[in-house]
């Protein structure tokens, strides 16, 4: 083919994180794809924690969680929370989620996710080191805080599943954990350091970059909202837009908690919730960590950010269509405070995103089965920024014909 309008055409639906590190490595191999984004490209993403946790192969539904939920769910101010008026449309994917922590499918979804995470943090360096930004990368670990043994012996069963699966971690008691962060409240006397994990220090930034890798290597970024997929038979030919139809040879469905939508036209029903995060944004908090803290009372991340220190957590399961709830993103301070009492908080500011969350915390990744054409790399959940890297690259090199040493089975989007 002599020119990029005779190459077949590839279209990736979504510009957060995911959809542009396909687009990168699409990009890498001559493919050229064009990226649509309803907003701005990147977006979506910027207010992740910026964890990057390889080791984080513990799904979120694990044994004993029923006993968790009825409680999370009546506490207004709780790690999970769910308005009144959406409890009915949130029960059937709720009933999937508890199914999904029995532990055989526990140690599947482990093994799954083990998988995929393989040399993460490698493959995010080879993106930021080679558009020039590798400064966007810290490799400085991350540490659970927990307040006694007691609280600790509660995540055994996730740290031992997380141990199985080759992650290096180390028990600090209160001297050891004092001496790596002093500012941390003594009322934490125990943490689990994991030294192999690292963080991004801006994810907007590294968005940015990796948009500005998929232009510099021929591929394109647009503004879009995708409204449908168009198929002839069962073939894909293009993409419905807001501004007409754009013809397409293959399409990358990672448009995060809106995927569901777009397969839903298809005939495929995948069980896609958005579980609503938030975070604070301080810019100038008095207090630097040197690496990202999570206590494990609190279920929030606390990350040191080139503009200042972020906090971001909860869970809001509240669709995508309700406006941000200030309250939730207001009790991520006092969740600050804990660990640092004295933390300043003038000029905080609040951010809301949608998590694409499957009830098995498992993301569909591969082609669909039935219809020609039409790629997923959705539903990561709590771990978008984690999985972005190693799923572009994985789904680059299947697209090119590459058959990459990676099992798409347990990803796929029938297996629901």
């Amino acid at each position: 083919m002599d020119s990029a309008s005779d190459s077949p055409r590839i279209v990736v639906i979504g510009g957060g994180i995911v959809g542009l590190c396909v687009a990168w490595h699409l990009a890498k191999r001559g493919l050229r794809p064009l990226v649509l984004e309803a907003g701005k490209a990147g977006a979506a993403s910027s207010g992740n924690a910026g964890a990057i946790s390889h080791g984080s192969v513990a799904p979120l539904a694990m044994p004993g969680i029923l006993k968790q939920v009825p409680g999370m769910m009546m506490d207004p101010a709780g790690a999970l929370h769910i308005p009144m008026r959406y409890w009915l449309k949130a029960a059937p994917w709720l009933l999937r989620f508890v199914a999904s922590a029995r532990t055989p499918q526990v140690e599947a979804a482990a093994t799954a996710l083990a998988s995929l995470f393989f040399g993460t943090l490698e493959r995010h360096k080879e993106i930021v080191t080679a558009e020039g930004a590798p400064e966007l990368i810290r490799e400085a670990g991350q540490i659970y805080l927990y307040r006694d043994d007691a609280q600790m012996a509660k995540d055994k069963a996730g740290l031992d599943l997380r141990r199985r699966h080759g992650l290096r971690m180390e028990v600090l008691d209160r001297a050891a954990l004092a001496a790596l962060e002093p500012a941390v409240s003594p009322a934490y006397t125990r943490g689990v350091y994991l030294p192999d994990h690292g963080s991004s220090v801006n994810p907007a930034r590294f968005a940015e970059v990796v948009a500005r890798g998929v232009q510099r290597q021929g591929g394109e970024v647009r503004a879009a909202e995708v409204r449908a997929i168009r198929t002839d038979g069962r073939r894909v030919t293009g993409v419905e837009t807001g501004a007409g139809v754009i013809p397409a040879d293959q399409v990358v469905l990672a448009a995060g908690a809106w995927s569901a939508r777009l397969l839903a036209s298809l005939g495929v029903k995948v069980p896609l919730e958005t579980q609503r995060g938030y975070h604070m944004m301080l810019p100038d908090a008095g207090v630097t960590p040197g690496r990202v803290l999570s206590p494990a009372d609190r279920k929030v991340f606390i990350s040191p950010m080139e503009d200042g220190l972020r906090v971001a957590g909860s869970v809001e399961i509240a669709g995508l269509d309700a406006p941000p709830n200030e309250a939730r993103a207001q009790l991520l301070l006092g969740d600050l405070r804990a660990v640092f009492p004295d933390v300043r908080t003038d000029g905080a500011t609040s951010w809301m995103g949608h998590r694409p969350c499957l009830p098995d915390s498992v993301p569909v990744l591969g082609p669909l089965r039935d219809w020609q054409g039409v790629w997923c790399a959705f539903g990561h959940g709590h771990l978008g920024l984690t999985g972005s890297a190693p799923t572009g690259a994985l789904i680059a090199s299947a697209m090119a014909g590459e058959r990459p040493n990676f099992d798409f089975a347990p990803f796929r989007a029938e297996r629901f």
